[in-house]
């Protein structure tokens, strides 16, 4: 057997890939911050090369436009700005929307009625369908972190059973 120094591990082992890291960026909570911030998730997905599924691309990015419009409409007077943050690891990424406001609010399913109130619901739903989690806390200025976390691939589904 050949002795020597223990071969080291490929270096895509012990590396960071490319396209992991955080990134945050502040917005007005103004409702033009919706699709500019839907934008700028979807931009730097691209640019940083991140295999995003479409299936889990199209969920993010309702899910930024949903964690967006919730600040801006319930949290705008205590927040006039609102972080958005982008972290993606190897297999997941995470988008957290950060505001001012103590008001930790709850998923609530409405009627079929209502106009709105389901934006919180639908995070929960769609986060929980791509195999996901989210929650809410509170962050060290007193405000709250509302954040979802989705694996880059979905989870397989079975495929259709034929009668």
């Amino acid at each position: 057997m050949p002795s020597g120094p223990p071969a080291e591990p490929p270096e895509e082992l012990t590396s960071a890939l490319a396209y992991e890291g955080a990134w945050r960026f502040t917005a007005p909570a103004l409702e033009s911050s919706v699709p500019q911030a839907r934008h700028a998730v979807r931009d730097l997905l691209g640019e940083q090369r991140v295999p995003v599924a479409a299936d889990v691309m199209d969920g993010l990015l309702l899910i930024v436009s949903e964690l967006v419009t919730n600040a801006v409409q319930h949290a705008a007077l205590l927040s006039p700005q609102i972080v958005v943050q982008l972290t993606i690891g190897a297999n997941w990424l995470r988008v957290a929307v950060e505001d001012n406001h103590p008001y930790r609010p709850k998923a609530l399913e409405a009627d079929e009625g209502d106009v709105g109130g389901r934006g919180l619901w639908l995070v929960k739903a769609l986060t929980a369908e791509a195999g996901g989690k989210c929650d809410v806390e509170h962050t060290a200025n007193g405000g709250k972190a509302i954040w979802a976390e989705l694996p880059l691939v979905p989870l397989a589904t079975s495929p259709p059973t034929v009668p």
